[in-house]
């Protein structure tokens, strides 16, 4: 890696500089989706509609503690981008070494209490009980790896926050390969069922960061030194502050995701192997705008570290150009092969029929999607977390009305509909916020 370690995006042509880091990181993340879409392929068609239902049935949970976990490592990034933007690299290594543990302290946290307390929390979700046993044994394996998950996200966290956004690629592309390829042998073979599908995420996880930290490695001005390590109260709280706020929204976002989830489950176990395939076709293309997203925390963080106010508008604004761009063929398919996409996942023909109009109707807003992904970061990226933290409260209380009012009359598209009315609702309230921040004189440095 040597030389392209890190990046400097204060400097040179901004739509070119987002293009540069986003491709990297959009293919990364396709790669990852992939493999979720291809383990649930392998789920479905191997074990059963039941096995993918009981897995699906897990997303929302997952998103509840992984999510916030991710959102952690994501809130402690913008700290080092801004510290490389502002070329400081001694408070970069101790915000690093600060990181380190507080990733390693909320890993063990979130292990022990989720274990504890996830049988009570799906039955609190209404599983069915004929979903119940392998949706234990599936998040169960999932939530004895979260520690190594953490560390896989922080690595790639790191490095995309200095600017490297190829080294994360190619760790992402080496762990989908490799899950997609122990999902086929525990699946088929070894007749391991949905553990084995679980197994083969964690042992993927781990190749991913040791792949990441064998380059971070390599790269001096990022290993702290000795005495940086020694437990430093007051980077801690910053620390914290900055990446609290995002793992509580990414959380709050879940709960909303979990009422959804308990209406469907509700429903009964045919609509939640429609839910689950359709929540895996929308995760894969809601990948290219949230990884627009991504690529403008770096580029926002960097820029506002470095005190470049115009170079962030510029930036904000090419952002929304290519969501637009990359949201209209996708919205065209989504709307046109609905049926055709969730074949792949499900077998009864009556089941693939159910997610003709959810697909359509969350289509249609993946443009707004979009939007709230380039706002959210942009917001984020100046170090303003607590207003995007409040976005995710806003998309909850959206979920919960609007399930509420339309399903006793439109059933499973009733639960599309509340899901984009969080979505339009937080774009709004994030895009006027990132006008109100951008304009503050006091908001740069």
């Amino acid at each position: 890696m040597g030389k392209n370690t890190t990046n400097d995006m204060t400097q040179g042509n901004c739509m070119r500089l987002l293009v540069q880091f986003f491709l990297p990181i959009l293919a990364g993340n396709l790669f990852q989706q992939l493999y979720s879409f291809a383990d649930s392929m392998v789920v479905g068609k191997g074990i059963g509609d039941t096995a993918l239902a009981a897995v699906g049935n897990t997303s929302s949970v997952h998103f509840l503690i992984i999510g916030f976990a991710i959102g952690l490592t994501g809130g402690l990034g913008i700290c080092i981008s801004q510290s490389f933007g502002s070329g400081n690299y001694e408070k970069l290594r101790k915000e690093l070494a600060m990181s380190v543990w507080i990733c390693l302290a909320i890993g063990i946290v979130i292990t022990v209490v989720s274990l504890a307390f996830m049988r009570q929390l799906f039955t609190f979700l209404h599983t069915p009980e004929d979903l119940m046993t392998e949706t234990l044994q599936y998040f169960g394996t999932i939530l004895a790896g979260t520690t190594i998950t953490i560390f896989n996200n922080f690595a790639m966290t790191l490095l995309r926050s200095v600017g490297n956004s190829r080294v994360p690629l190619v760790a992402m592309i080496i762990s989908a390969i490799a899950n997609v390829l122990m999902d086929l042998l525990f699946v088929f073979p070894l007749h391991m069922g949905v553990f084995g599908a679980a197994l083969a995420t964690v042992l993927a996880q781990v190749l991913s960061a040791l792949y990441c930290c064998y380059y971070i490695g390599r790269e001096k001005n990022l290993i702290p030194k000795k005495t940086d390590w020694k437990p430093q109260s007051v980077i801690i709280k910053r620390l914290t502050l900055k990446g609290l706020p995002v793992a509580v929204m990414n959380s709050v976002t879940a709960v909303g995701g979990m009422v959804l989830q308990t209406f469907v489950n509700n429903m009964g176990t045919s609509y939640v192997a429609a839910y689950a395939a359709c929540t895996k076709i929308l995760s894969l293309f809601e990948q290219p705008a949230n990884t627009v997203g991504l690529a403008l925390l770096t580029f926002v963080g960097q820029n506002y570290g470095a005190g470049k106010k115009e170079r962030i508008r510029t930036g904000i604004r090419e952002g929304v150009i290519l969501t637009i761009l990359i949201n209209i063929p996708l919205a065209l398919m989504l709307l046109c092969i609905p049926e055709f996409l969730t074949s792949f996942m499900l077998n009864d023909t009556s089941i693939i029929s159910y997610t003709r109009d959810f697909l359509a109707v969350t289509g249609i807003c993946l443009f707004p999607l979009g939007w709230l992904f380039v706002f959210r970061n942009g917001c984020q990226g100046m170090g303003h977390t607590f207003v995007p933290m409040l976005s995710g409260v806003l998309e909850v209380s959206l979920r919960v009305v609007m399930v509420k009012l339309l399903t006793p009359y439109l059933a499973f598209r009733g639960v599309a509909l509340a899901e984009v009315s969080a979505w339009i609702g937080a774009w709004i309230m994030l895009m006027i916020t990132y006008w109100i921040y951008q304009e503050r004189t006091d908001s740069f440095r």
